[in-house]
């Protein structure tokens, strides 16, 4: 019997986690020898960093790790990647050799990815609004500008938050900072959703006419039904209306790409993914 490689998701909750769904359709399709499975973390201090420790232990390779731990898993890494670092956040760690934790953030690249090779979506040159200025925006925000939009506008309730990040980011690319009641007379060409109201049903308080012609929208957000946000794009005429399903399977992808060297075809497990929902 060939030998198993292990990996895992840590959160808390986890129950609903679809990354082992996921990653065991990777190592199907590319023939790796992996096994994969969720563990529930206890939000107790201290708890996380020792389940990493016992996880490795034990000769796992290498995790995914989701809310609330991403921050902590960020302090625990001895070694981040540039990316992870303008993140604040880390949500791929792996051992090294000589048994270093490293730590990686794939949400970003994750998302573009899926806006730009599934969709054929388009960032560059184009105005940019976020909506929100918590950690999910700020985990997305260097490939985000990597990708070169025209300007970028993260619009949040407190907007100290947002001023925060728009300073963090100034040397990556134009970007400003303003309230939602101050993006009333402005137009942007790609809107995403990086608040967590969308799943609640709730959305922040957006002005009429916000989109461009053809604009396009995209919710980092993904549920069981059409979230707010997707269903407020489709009344406000958007081109195209995309929930984070994709996005989900792509910074798995980049993630298991880190740990195995080959990049899975994506496309067959978002499809798969979106008949279970």
């Amino acid at each position: 019997m060939s030998h198993l490689d292990h990996y895992a998701v840590m959160g808390n909750p986890i129950a609903h986690s679809k990354s082992p769904f996921i990653h065991t359709l990777f190592a199907q399709q590319t023939q790796q020898s992996l096994q994969y499975q969720a563990i529930l973390v206890d939000t107790l201090p201290g708890a996380f960093e020792q389940a990493v420790i016992d996880f490795q232990a034990m000769g796992g390779k290498g995790l995914n790790v989701t809310v609330p731990f991403k921050q902590a898993a960020y302090t625990l890494a001895n070694q981040r990647s540039a990316r992870a670092e303008k993140a604040g956040a880390v949500n791929t760690l792996w051992f090294d050799e000589q048994g270093n934790c490293v730590g990686d953030n794939t949400d970003g690249v994750g998302l573009v990815r899926d806006l730009i090779q599934n969709n054929q979506g388009q960032i560059a040159n184009k105005r940019l609004l976020i909506l929100g200025a918590g950690g999910a925006v700020r985990g997305v925000l260097t490939p985000l500008l990597q990708a070169q939009p025209q300007l970028c506008v993260i619009a949040n309730r407190t907007i100290t938050k947002a001023e925060e990040l728009a300073h963090l980011f100034a040397e990556d690319g134009h970007i400003t900072a303003c309230s939602y009641e101050a993006l009333q007379g402005q137009q942007f060409d790609l809107i995403i959703n990086g608040t967590s109201a969308s799943l609640q049903g709730e959305l922040p308080p957006l002005p009429p006419n916000l989109l461009a012609e053809k604009a396009w929208c995209y919710d980092m957000a993904y549920g069981n039904t059409t979230t707010h946000f997707v269903k407020w794009a489709k009344t406000q005429n958007a081109a195209k209306a995309l929930d984070g399903l994709g996005m989900l399977v792509e910074q798995a992808a980049a993630a298991f790409h880190v740990w195995r060297g080959i990049f899975p075809n994506t496309a067959p497990v978002i499809q798969e993914l979106r008949n279970r929902l």
